[in-house]
């Protein structure tokens, strides 16, 4: 039987996706409206067609770009949980809320990008990580090692 964690580790991943080919619909006919002309584009970097291309069309970018930074540590600490088999009940309860209110947060910053609102739902998914966090530092904390004399024996 797998950890329950798992799952919303792999329902962010897909998310991701969706916001990856989104970000992809919504870029390319801005880019060819703006003039781009993608087979002689070179190089670039984060931001580099922020103030080209109209503002709306660069949200699910933005938002593309945040759901591959803060929830690769949802995903490390998600893992850890599952591998210290705590990843079941309440963490994945969290971990859920975690996942859902980073597609709300997609939702928002995609359409109608309310920084305020925004703002709200990152740090509510941020205090979301910090539980997993310290449920995963007690988890390792108050595990057991195991005596000297069974670890020299099972080798």
């Amino acid at each position: 039987m797998h950890s329950e964690i798992l799952a919303p580790i792999v329902a962010l991943v897909a998310w991701t996706l969706v916001m990856m080919v989104w970000m992809i619909v919504v870029r390319l006919p801005a880019m060819k409206k703006a003039g781009i002309d993608l087979s002689k584009a070179r190089g670039g970097r984060p931001g580099a067609l922020d103030g080209v291309l109209e503002e709306k069309a660069q949200w699910p970018a933005h938002n593309y770009i945040h759901l591959v930074e803060q929830p690769t540590l949802f995903y490390a600490i998600a893992i850890t949980l599952a591998l210290l088999g705590q990843g079941n009940g309440f963490n994945a309860t969290i971990a859920w809320a975690y996942v859902g209110l980073r597609v709300v947060h997609s939702l928002v910053q995609a359409t109608f990008n309310k920084i305020s609102v925004r703002f709200m739902l990152f740090a509510l998914s941020s205090l979301a990580l910090m539980m997993l966090t310290a449920h995963a530092g007690m988890a390792i904390w108050n595990a057991q090692p195991a005596p000297l004399v069974e670890s020299v024996a099972s080798r």
